[in-house]
Order: C-alpha cells, then sequence, then structure tokens
C-alpha cells in the first residue's frame, strides 16, 4: 500500500505542483514502500544552478521566499568562476540556509557496489519515509564524458521500482520518473582507485533563517553574466569584479586590475558617495583595450560597429563603456557617471548628463571628494566668449536631446562642463544635484533650480560676471 508523507505541516498547504499517479506495473516487488513527499514547486534552473534550484525548491515547499540566485549567494563561489556551486561550495549554502545535510561524501567499495549502493539507497528512502528529501549528485546521463547534475529526490514507487524527482534542466521537470535500477547506475561518481563516491545532501530543516534580501545585483547575477560573456569573450581577456561593473581587459592581468581599482573602484565610491543612492539595475561591461588598434578591432567585432570616437564611449543599449585606454582615465569616468545618471535621474537632461560627466574627465581626490579640475575644453569655451558667441543659460539648458547632440556639440559640452566647475567651485553642486532631482516633474530643465540656488539674481548680469570669471581659468 502506497504511503504519501508531507515534509513538514507547511507542506500541506503548497499543493501548486503535484505528484503524477502512480499506474499499476507487473515489476517485481522491492523491499522498499511507496512514499512521496508532495506539493513541492518545481523551479528550472538558471544554466549552471542545477544544486541552487533544488535547494530553493526545498526552501520554497517549507515556506522560505527565495530563489537560487539567493542560495548562490550563501555558497561563496566567485561570480568570476561564471559557474554555479559545486558540492563542498553547496554543502555551505545548505548549512548556512539551516539544513542538517549529513555525511554528504559516502565511499561505496567498488568491488561491493550492489551492497554498498544498497545501503545508501536505504538511507534516502528512509528519509522519504521520516519527510525529508534530498539532493543527489548524479552523472546526467550514461553517455561518456557526461556532465555531473544535482536532482531533488522526493519519493518512490514500489510497484514500478521507480524513484521520483524534481528535475531542474527541464522546465516540465516536476515529479519526473527514473527506474532505480538507472538512478543506482549514475548515482555514483568515481572517487578513485577502488571507491565510488556517493553524493547525498539531507535537507532536513533544523533552524531556517533564509529571508530573501532584495539588491540591484547580486553575486549570482554576476555569476550568470560572466557564464554568457565568457562564450563571446576573445582569448587573453582579463575579468575584474568591480560592482555595479564588471571590467574586461586584454592588457596583462595585473595592470587590468591596478586599473579596475585605482580609477573604477575610486571613482564609484566617491560617485556613490555625493551623487548616486542607487546602482544601475544591469550589469554594465567596462572593456579596456589596450591600444587604438585592439579598441578599433574588438568594437568592430564585439558590438559590431566602427567607434565614432578615438577615447571610448558608453551604449546603454549594451549596457557596456567600450575604452581605448591608452588615452588615459578620463574618458572612462566620464562614461562610468552616465549608467548612474540613468539609475538615479532617468529624465537627466543632456545638459546635466553631459556637463556632470565631463567635469570628471580631468578629475582628482580632494578632502574625500571626487574634484574635477579645468580641461582641454576650457580653449573652446573662451574662444566662444571672447567671440559673443555663447548662448545664454536658459538657452543651454532648455536644449533637448536632438539640439545639444547635433548642434554644436563641443561648444555645448564645453558651457555645460564649465558651469558645473563653477557650481563645484562655489560648493554648490552637489546641493544642485539634489535640488535638481528633488524638482524635475516642476523643473525638467533645472533652470528655474540654478536660478534659486545662485540667489535669484539677474541672470544676464550672473552670465557676464561668469564668464569674465571663465576668462581667468587656466589649462594646463
Amino acid at each position: 500500500m502506497r504511503r504519501f508523507l508531507p515534509i513538514l505541516a507547511l507542506l500541506l498547504a503548497l499543493a501548486a505542483c503535484q505528484a503524477p499517479p502512480m499506474p499499476p506495473t507487473t515489476a517485481m516487488p522491492t523491499p522498499y514502500a511507496s512514499v512521496l513527499i508532495e506539493g513541492v514547486p518545481h523551479l528550472e534552473q538558471k544554466p549552471d544552478f542545477c544544486g541552487e534550484a533544488c535547494a530553493a525548491m526545498a526552501l520554497q515547499a517549507l515556506g522560505k521566499k527565495v530563489d537560487q540566485d539567493f542560495v548562490f549567494d550563501q555558497s561563496g563561489v566567485d561570480p568570476l568562476e561564471g559557474r554555479g556551486a559545486w558540492t563542498r561550495e553547496l554543502k555551505v549554502a545548505l548549512e548556512a540556509l539551516g539544513f542538517e545535510v549529513g555525511p554528504v561524501w559516502n565511499e561505496v567499495e567498488a568491488d561491493r557496489a550492489d551492497e554498498g549502493l544498497d545501503a545508501q539507497f536505504a538511507a534516502l528512502h528512509a528519509d522519504l519515509v521520516a519527510g525529508i528529501p534530498s539532493i543527489i549528485c548524479t552523472h546526467y546521463d550514461d553517455r561518456p564524458n557526461t556532465t555531473e547534475h544535482f536532482r531533488l529526490i522526493l519519493g518512490y514507487d514500489a510497484a514500478a521500482d521507480e524513484v521520483l524527482y524534481h528535475e531542474p534542466a527541464e522546465a516540465d521537470g516536476a515529479y519526473l520518473r527514473m527506474a532505480r535500477a538507472r538512478f543506482l547506475k549514475l548515482w555514483p561518481l568515481q572517487a578513485g582507485g577502488d571507491t565510488l563516491s556517493v553524493i547525498r545532501f539531507r535537507l532536513k530543516p533544523g533552524k531556517l533563517a533564509a529571508t530573501r534580501v532584495d539588491a540591484a545585483l547580486t553575486p549570482a547575477d554576476y555569476a550568470q553574466h560572466v557564464l554568457a560573456l565568457k562564450e563571446k569573450m576573445p582569448e587573453g581577456f582579463t575579468m575584474v569584479y568591480e560592482p555595479p561593473f564588471l571590467v574586461v581587459g586584454d592588457d596583462d592581468p595585473a595592470t587590468v586590475r591596478k586599473r579596475s581599482a585605482g580609477t573604477v573602484r575610486w571613482a564609484t565610491r566617491l560617485l556613490k558617495q555625493d551623487y548616486f543612492g542607487r546602482d544601475p539595475d544591469k550589469i554594465t561591461d567596462i572593456w579596456l583595450f589596450a591600444d587604438e588598434a585592439s579598441y578599433t578591432h574588438h568594437t568592430r567585432e564585439l558590438f559590431g560597429e566602427a567607434p565614432d570616437t578615438p577615447y571610448g564611449f558608453y551604449s546603454p543599449y549594451q549596457n557596456a563603456l567600450v575604452m581605448n585606454i591608452s588615452t588615459g582615465g578620463g574618458t572612462l569616468v566620464h562614461e562610468m557617471v552616465h549608467p548612474f545618471i540613468h539609475a538615479n535621474f532617468p529624465e537627466c537632461p543632456s545638459w546635466f548628463n553631459e556637463g556632470l560627466a565631463s567635469l570628471y574627465e580631468q578629475c582628482g581626490e580632494e578632502d574625500g571628494h571626487i574634484h574635477g579640475y579645468t580641461n582641454w575644453r576650457l580653449a573652446g569655451l573662451q574662444k566662444l566668449i571672447k567671440a559673443g558667441r555663447l548662448p545664454s543659460f536658459k538657452e543651454l539648458l532648455s536644449t533637448s536631446e536632438e539640439q545639444f547632440y547635433d548642434g554644436d556639440r563641443g561648444d555645448n559640452y564645453a558651457q555645460a562642463r564649465y558651469l558645473c566647475y563653477y557650481l563645484q567651485q562655489k560648493g554648490l553642486l552637489i546641493d544642485f544635484y539634489r535640488a535638481f532631482v528633488a524638482n524635475q516633474r516642476t523643473d525638467p530643465s533645472g533652470y528655474d533650480t540654478l536660478v534659486k540656488l545662485l540667489g535669484d539674481p539677474d541672470m544676464e548680469v550672473f552670465q557676464k560676471e561668469w564668464e569674465a570669471w571663465a576668462l581667468t581659468l587656466r589649462f594646463p
């Protein structure tokens, strides 16, 4: 007679996934009674997250609102590995989540495999009878060179002599069946010499403390991203994990890491400190190409286009910063501002988006804050001022995206940059940014916010004074 046992009282309320009925069969009887843990939801794994998906299924059956990404985040796997948790790391995750997993690596003597495997199956079956499922590691199938794979074992049909399990690798993988003989063939892994290894995690719940912490990007997101990026990344590149970015460079590894820490990490810390409370919600790749030839070649190869600037650019459509890093790090910091602006101030007009970004083309750190300095754009600005051709600030701030970029863009960049530089020098830039974000619905251009911050001056008079100030600046 079949017996169906719940994993815990909580499972009685979770009937979203029901097991298929066990059909009658003429198979030979076995010493193991039928048993099934019902109501366990099924999840399809993300690439290489089979163990994580199995753990998340069991946790969700216990009423924990967690996913396979959360399980991965407990494993300690370096996201740059671009893979899911292996057995040792999955053990770390499961124990951190509160499961009592028992002995994981179980040895079976190869010359007494049938006896040893039967003992291991008897222990697995006894746990099922007690309402405890197991994650097991098996060969994926019996083909040569097959991969290893985690499955969630939930029951046994004595009449058919079949194991019932959730298959994370299939979309419709709930309560699938496998002949016990095949299961016992796939289960043992070669441990070395005359010993086979049988891997099993008992999912006996202890003090479960799994609570999903919402975050824009998690280590699991980066692991999946790296896994996909490896498919297109040319040989000889180094990846560096610099949240919220992933740095990829074709210089020697030490140089790529040095630039990542010295520029990307440094600028990220200071930009977030003064301006940006929210990280981008998508991983942004920073491609650091060592020289002009690499930059031109790989931009065409990876992004299907020729670069229109010798320095670098930001592509929001591909979530990528593409840099000719041999020209220096100023353009890199400039382009890093854009994904942060997009995440924190999506309605930001072009004049401020580019004005703030270009301010940090030439920058350093002063009193613990990022600080822009005069740069090569100053000459063009001073030339416009002397010619009397500089637009009013109201005109500049009112430009549409098309007008800003398709007009005399170099002039627009210069005027926007040095307005931001002026505000910085007067200690007003951070206050202006925060007020502008707060007032964006009523003041989408930022002009009214600027006037108020300056103390409501006559703006024609202010502009003349500002132009006179700008003419006193020097670069270099």
